[in-house]
């Protein structure tokens, strides 16, 4: 064989390798059935203010796998935050950013986290459409991939500045992320 030859075949077996490879990622993704709404709990944790953005906090949007099957769960899960009149309406629909993990299975009883980014409004703030002094008094999601949702009750201390209109608004949910506490 010549150097232009094997040069060839060397390629030839790279280039199988890598879809050998992606094959196989794709094939153990799909393996893990996603999490349905049916398999999860949700929950809120308590809200940290953000050192670097004054009025800003996050708040961890926790799923619990209840099944007894591990599932996948992955993705930005839709989030709207429920609460009284206000001159955009009584709901709020979060931006997602998707920013989580690709692949991410949850066994039984384990748990996997989305953070929620609220800009809390202040003394003197107006949002959209004048909004002020807006606290919601539900958290309303929808798991990625699913069309039933859950709900928790918002932090009651905890007002949101609406900025519906707004194209770069404080508020926003962040994609899910493996549980922090697993190894």
């Amino acid at each position: 064989m010549s150097g232009k030859q094997i040069k060839r075949v060397s390629l030839g077996v790279a280039v199988l390798t890598g879809a050998l490879a992606l094959t196989a990622a794709s094939t153990a993704e799909a393996a893990t059935t996603r999490c349905g709404t049916g398999d999860l709990a949700v929950s809120l944790g308590e809200p940290k203010q953000l050192e670097e953005a004054t009025g800003q906090y996050d708040v961890p949007l926790t799923f619990k796998n209840i099944s007894s099957k591990t599932c996948g769960l992955h993705g930005v899960p839709g989030v709207d935050l429920a609460g009284p009149d206000d001159p955009n309406g009584p709901v709020y629909h979060l931006p997602r950013v998707d920013n989580g993990v690709r692949v991410n299975e949850v066994p039984p009883g384990s748990t996997a986290t989305a953070t929620v980014t609220v800009l809390s409004s202040t003394e003197g703030s107006v949002g959209s459409g004048g909004s002020t002094s807006w606290t919601p008094s539900k958290l309303v999601t929808i798991p990625p991939g699913e069309t039933e949702a859950l709900s928790v009750d918002w932090p009651s201390g905890l007002p949101v500045l609406r900025q519906d209109a707004a194209t770069r608004p404080g508020s926003w949910v962040n994609g899910i992320l493996a549980d922090p506490t697993a190894s």
